[in-house]
């Protein structure tokens, strides 16, 4: 983008609070085109989750494109005799209360997209909540906890050693990393599709020129040869919308999580 735009284009991050802190950032500045923000999937979960947020995520910013996704998978502890979806949901209707998912934390994608899956299939899975990915996939190699929906470039290189099975993906179509395993919807699951991509935003009141020049800058560094094959390689899926795609999934993705939320009892804090 800093070739395209012909400007340096300089990252400032700004943790804490599931990325609300620089969310803040990015809705308090100037819609002049200089302050933009990259945010995570978290920035349509969080509506659901925190009850006193600084912002409204669909009033306060400027939808500037869906930059990748990065698609997650279902994976299995080899001791869970099951080996896909149907399996999985057979024995936990006979088994409620009694098989454990691990997430790294309240509130993100692993965690909603099993409370979704609960409740699209009646079942009840019980969420054991960790510090970070990292100690929620050490305890599901050991067993400790029987199955996890997480980031598949997290989970590929435990598939690929056979220490986890993965028996479902959940994008609307098969990611180019996982194409032998089928996703949520072909394993017999409508309409269950788990995104977490990440979004280029700026703060509301944009003109619709600066819009669609940071935007057209987006799509031309996303589709950059080189850019393209490192991004597929990390195991991320290239996007590159327009803004009014983004917008509408900034909305739809607000509105599915607050209802997750409902269903599953689970309170904004």
């Amino acid at each position: 983008m800093t070739e395209v735009l012909g400007q340096p284009v300089v990252m400032d991050y700004r943790p804490g609070a599931g990325g609300t802190v620089g969310g803040e950032v990015i809705a308090r500045s100037a819609p002049d085109g200089y302050t933009t923000g990259l945010v995570a999937a978290s920035f349509v979960i969080n509506p659901a989750m925190i009850s006193k947020m600084p912002y409204d995520t669909t009033r306060d910013f400027s939808a500037l494109g869906l930059i990748v996704d990065v698609p997650s998978g279902l994976v299995v502890h080899p001791s869970l005799p099951v080996r896909n979806v149907k399996q999985l949901i057979a024995l936990a209707k006979t088994r409620p209360g009694q098989i454990f998912y691990s997430t790294s934390g309240r509130g993100t994608v692993g965690h909603l997209a099993a409370e979704l899956l609960n409740s699209s299939a009646g079942i009840k899975l019980v969420h054991v909540p960790y510090k970070g990915a990292g100690p929620a996939v050490i305890d599901l190699l050991a067993g400790q906890v029987q199955l996890q929906f997480a980031s598949i470039p997290l989970l590929v290189g435990h598939v690929q050693s056979g220490r986890l099975r993965m028996i479902a993906q959940t994008g609307e179509k098969r990611a180019a990393s996982a194409r032998d395993v089928p996703t949520m919807i072909e394993a017999g699951m409508p309409g269950f599709v788990v995104r977490s991509p990440f979004g280029f935003v700026g703060p509301a009141g944009m003109s619709k020129a600066v819009v669609d020049k940071l935007n057209s800058a987006l799509v031309t560094a996303i589709h950059d040869p080189e850019n393209h094959k490192a991004l597929v390689v990390n195991g991320a899926e290239p996007i590159g919308s327009s803004p009014e795609e983004h917008a509408a999934y900034i909305r739809s993705e607000i509105e599915k999580w607050k209802k997750v939320a409902r269903e599953a009892s689970i309170e904004p804090q």
